[in-house]
């Protein structure tokens, strides 16, 4: 019998708010990141037996694991119709994941705590609707940590691999591009200029990716593409889980006027 292989990882540009359930101008802006989300399960290869959800939407002062066996969702956006705030999406979270999430970091000395009340925000929610619809793909999300040191979320990556052995999806969901005042075309240069960086550094492997997505900022247009961090660090959790296998854009695309791509590691 063949042995059974590694999940690969993820990072998902997650769009805009709860763009698939409203209205958008144009309306086939996000038909290819929904193209690709709703293919993501035959992508992966295999059904995992579970999610880990890096969301760029939390934040904490450590590490942080969610414990909730049945999360709420938070609807962490504003301005949008208010049908968008009555979504259901049921999946169930996973406690013994989360113990086992904790049980990694704490293993490779990285300080974390437990939240036994936070729910889904749209960061892992609004993606997920669309790749597992049925709701029945037990999802844990673990927060980032303030300061959004990139070096640190890599060693987490690390730390968290083995669950890839154990049928576990990591997924960071972010955005690759993440300027809330320059999309449509001004922000597209920079958005270009960011992406191309981006796509020719995950393509490597090892200590020599490491030391490039440790430098991002230093990368071309990067305070353009993004003047804070936090929609880019989740793509560190994903890359350090995999570090040595390459990434690849497995969706790139125009949203909002501006170039955004996915990555898939392993």
């Amino acid at each position: 019998m063949a042995a059974k292989r590694s999940l690969p990882t993820v990072f998902i540009s997650h769009g805009g708010g709860p763009w698939p359930f409203m209205r958008v101008d144009p309306p086939d802006m996000y038909d290819g990141l929904a193209a690709w989300l709703r293919a993501l399960p035959e992508a992966i290869g295999e059904r995992p037996t579970a999610v880990l959800a890096i969301s760029a939407h939390w934040e904490e002062d450590e590490l942080t694991v969610m414990h909730h066996p049945q999360p709420p969702l938070l609807y962490d956006y504003h301005g949008f119709p208010p049908d968008t705030y009555q979504l259901r999406y049921d999946a169930p979270g996973s406690p013994a994941l989360a113990a086992r999430v904790d049980a990694l970091l704490r293993h490779a000395g990285i300080e974390c705590r437990a939240d036994f009340e936070r729910g889904f925000d749209h960061g892992t929610f609004v993606p997920f609707m669309l790749a597992y619809p049925a709701a029945d793909m037990p999802i844990v999300q673990l927060s980032l940590r303030r300061g959004l040191d990139p070096a640190f979320h890599l060693a987490a990556g690390r730390a968290l691999a083995p669950l890839r052995d154990e049928g576990v999806l990591i997924a960071g969901s972010g955005l690759s591009y993440h300027n809330m005042r320059a999309f449509g075309a001004i922000g597209r240069p920079a958005s270009e200029q960011f992406d191309r960086w981006l796509v020719s550094a995950v393509a490597m492997t090892g200590a020599a990716r490491d030391a490039l997505l440790t430098q991002w900022s230093a990368a071309p247009s990067a305070h353009a593409a993004h003047p804070r961090a936090d929609h880019l660090i989740p793509l560190m959790v994903a890359a350090g889980a995999a570090e040595t296998e390459p990434g690849r854009a497995t969706f790139s695309g125009e949203i909002l006027g501006v170039k955004v791509s996915c990555f898939q590691f392993g």
